[in-house]
């Protein structure tokens, strides 16, 4: 599979030495989650149009893909292709780190990893293994330039992405994964009904981003579940506003036009709006219900 950035995964692993000793490098927050579309004509109308997302000039580099400024470290990718038959819309998620101190600390922990290197130009690589239940992590530096998420007319309806969501079937072997070797740690738990657990929130060791287990640990998610499960959240200062700015932008027959806010088991005003493909865009206020 192509991403936006027209990359070819190396595995190097002779020419990567671990060291003795090698301590995990800072994990500061999400860089970047990577979406596949069967439209991208109806896919820039969502993430370009109706969240007002800036699509960048590299984007044209890419002809099967956008590439959308969230802000100066966080980015929406987005790839045309998605077949009909596959229920996977997540292809990758991205974490910011050092990813030259990041490959050998992985190693070191048995955890097999390689790199990607850009055929673009660009002297950032990316480090990518993948999570105990086969989603593809990556590791990368903040080095997006220009910055251009703010330019006149900024039409964003959020300037940060708040968290990930991704399917977890069984929360231990998660937790080896993102805990104990990355140093994600837990801040939130709760589910539907009351007195189960359905999803687990864990904090990036170096930031406030967050992921979020989508716990499936009897059976997998259907595609109507996985495209809900998989999901992007954005961070807006007033849930009222964010429902006005929407309903303003929507076109007739928009499957969005029924979407209305509701307070979440966490006690936030969100707001859930799907992409052309059923991917879940979650906005959430930054603070719990008074």
């Amino acid at each position: 599979m192509k991403s936006v950035f027209a990359c070819a995964i190396a595995f190097v692993a002779a020419a990567w030495q671990v060291p003795s000793g090698v301590t995990r490098p800072q994990v500061m927050g999400i860089a970047y989650v990577h979406v596949q579309t069967s439209d991208m004509a109806k896919a820039r109308a969502f993430y370009g149009g109706l969240l007002g997302f800036k699509e960048t000039e590299t984007s044209t580099k890419a002809p099967d893909g956008a590439v959308f400024l969230v802000n100066a470290r966080q980015r929406l990718f987005v790839t045309a292709g998605l077949p009909p038959e596959r229920d996977e819309r997540f292809i990758e998620v991205g974490f910011e780190t050092d990813p030259a101190a990041m490959l050998p600390y992985l190693r070191a922990r048995s955890i097999e990893a390689g790199i990607i290197d850009d055929q673009g130009g660009r002297a950032l690589q990316h480090v990518v293994t993948t999570d105990p239940d086969k989603h593809s992590v990556h590791f990368v530096s903040n080095s997006f330039s220009p910055d251009e998420s703010g330019a006149a007319p900024d039409r964003r309806i959020s300037r940060r992405i708040l968290h990930i969501g991704l399917t977890v079937k069984d929360p231990a072997a998660a937790d080896r994964f993102y805990k104990d070797t990355l140093g994600f740690s837990e801040t939130w738990r709760g589910g539907r009904p009351e007195g189960t657990i359905s999803w687990i929130n864990m904090r990036v060791p170096d930031g406030t981003d967050y992921l979020e287990y989508m716990l499936y640990p009897a059976a997998p998610p259907n595609r109507r579940q996985l495209g809900s499960a998989h999901h992007v959240a954005l961070l807006v200062p007033d849930i009222q506003q964010a429902l006005e700015t929407v309903r303003a932008r929507l076109t007739p027959g928009d499957a969005n036009r029924g979407a209305t806010p509701n307070i979440g088991v966490n006690n936030r005003w969100q707001l859930n709006l799907f992409d052309p493909d059923g991917t879940r865009v979650e906005l959430m206020e930054p603070w719990t219900v008074r």
